[in-house]
């Protein structure tokens, strides 16, 4: 047979045509093989790394439905333990110490007034947001003095009113509602 009349018959070409989309077929088949395990292995990181990226709870969120073991990356709450401007060393949950970083932005308010951070003293209770950086310092956005937990009293701010308080500015006894004693 000659060479020639073999690669230019009806059935040669419908071979190599077959041939070269099995080809292209595979050459699909496995790119999407490819995709899908990418896809597949960034889910699986991304659920694995998930506490460190977003400080979620360590055991997720079913182990700790309370919110306990929340790390506070970019912001604490607590009390301000020491001032050296620009830093503050703030005593947050469970008695962990964050190291705060005050910027020339730093917005610092006591209700809706602004005021500068020579302000700020030892013992106040502040909500700090911000961002952290690689020293796992935060870089203090915002700052906001807020009212010392119920039954504290503060210079800053005046004592809780507790519930049986009122009744005795006013002169009525809460036993009899006529304020007879």
């Amino acid at each position: 047979m000659d060479a020639n009349k073999i690669f230019q018959s009806r059935a040669f070409k419908i071979t190599i045509g077959a041939i070269g989309a099995l080809v292209i077929g595979l050459l699909i088949f496995q790119l999407g093989m490819f995709v899908g395990f990418r896809k597949a292995s960034f889910s699986y990181g991304w659920g694995d790394n998930y506490h460190r990226n977003f400080a979620g709870p360590r055991q997720g969120f079913v182990n700790d439905l309370v919110g306990r073991d929340f790390i506070d990356a970019h912001g604490v709450f607590g009390t301000i333990m020491k001032i050296d401007l620009p830093n503050l060393l703030v005593k947050g949950n469970n008695s962990v110490e964050k190291d705060i970083i005050l910027q020339d932005d730093t917005v610092i308010k006591r209700f809706q007034e602004t005021i500068n951070p020579g302000n700020l003293k030892v013992d106040d209770n502040i909500v700090i947001i911000g961002d952290p950086n690689d020293a796992g310092q935060i870089e203090a956005k915002l700052i906001r003095i807020v009212p010392p937990p119920l039954g504290q009293a503060d210079n800053n701010f005046p004592a809780p009113v507790q519930p049986g308080d009122l009744n005795q500015i006013n002169g009525i006894n809460p036993i009899t509602p006529s304020g007879n004693k």
